[in-house]
């Protein structure tokens, strides 16, 4: 089994004639995902890479191709209207991957997707993937390898980084989600560690968080409360200054509740495995598995 996506998901690309929708979509469907269709609002009838039928609105693309999965590869401007599009054309997971978008829009997102029943990861998200089956959004499929170790993380690049370290020492991964650095985001880490917990596949789980917030401590009150499965888990941003944001837009520290130590004391109090370094997961979930 799988987390969100597998083998049987039917993607469609909204934005897929743009630079980044395009350049990722040939990434996609190399990798062996089915791209069923592609969005793009005045060039319905024509064909991507004489392969992918284009359609005008993601209605019409759901109608004909039955896609269950959008990505969103559009400009920030637009990206809050290509969210509720998708969603409200009754696509099951909407992948944002634009970065920059407004967080008034993503008050009004939030919502719309919810009510209409949709799971929404991003924005500003490297995406998913499942290894060997599916890869849905920028995470490189040439470092993941199938396995039992789920992963989820705020940070695209951290994830390449564990996905990396982990396939390099021969521990393969179930599914791997980034689910956005952004202060409003569609799925929690306590969404992404519910989905792992019930997957027979998954056998212990990589979280990395970030400073900002208090999504960690949430999530590690969650492990804590309702997981079996072992966690290991990393916050980056452990020597950045309070009141200045560091890349993400979600991640600044106000007060004391988003510190990287008030998050490390969460993780310890809930049986949390600490991984000081990236490099760490490697032996802290060898043990574990």
């Amino acid at each position: 089994m799988s987390v969100f996506i597998d083998s049987m998901s039917r993607v469609l690309v909204q934005g897929i004639t743009g630079r980044d929708g395009s350049f990722h979509t040939r990434q996609m469907r190399e990798y062996g995902t089915a791209i069923v269709a592609g969005v793009t609002p005045g060039k319905g009838g024509q064909q991507f890479d004489s392969a992918v039928p284009i359609f005008d609105t993601v209605a019409d693309a759901v109608e004909h191709t039955h896609a269950d999965v959008s990505v969103i590869y559009v400009p920030p401007p637009f990206a809050a209207d290509a969210m509720m599009e998708a969603a409200a054309a009754g696509i099951s997971l909407i992948v944002c991957i634009t970065e920059g978008v407004p967080v008034l829009d993503m008050t009004r997102v939030y919502p719309f997707v919810k009510e209409h029943g949709a799971r929404l990861i991003g924005p500003n998200c490297p995406g998913l993937i499942t290894p060997g089956e599916s890869k849905v959004g920028i995470i490189p499929g040439s470092i993941c390898t199938a396995g039992s170790v789920g992963v989820v993380s705020r940070s695209g690049t951290l994830t390449y980084e564990v996905v990396d370290q982990l396939t390099r020492a021969g521990i393969g991964q179930s599914t791997c989600v980034g689910i956005g650095g952004d202060p409003i985001n569609g799925t929690s880490f306590i969404d992404v560690l519910e989905a792992f917990e019930a997957d027979p596949k998954t056998k212990a789980i990589a979280m990395m968080g970030e400073i900002g917030g208090t999504d960690e401590q949430e999530a590690a009150r969650f492990v804590h409360d309702r997981m079996k499965k072992p966690v290991v888990g990393f916050i980056a941003g452990q020597t950045a200054p309070p009141g200045r944001r560091m890349g993400h837009a979600g991640a600044i520290i106000s007060g004391s509740a988003g510190t990287a130590a008030e998050k490390l004391e969460a993780f310890e109090k809930a049986g949390i495995g600490i991984a000081r370094r990236p490099k760490d997961f490697v032996e802290l979930l060898r043990k574990r598995l």
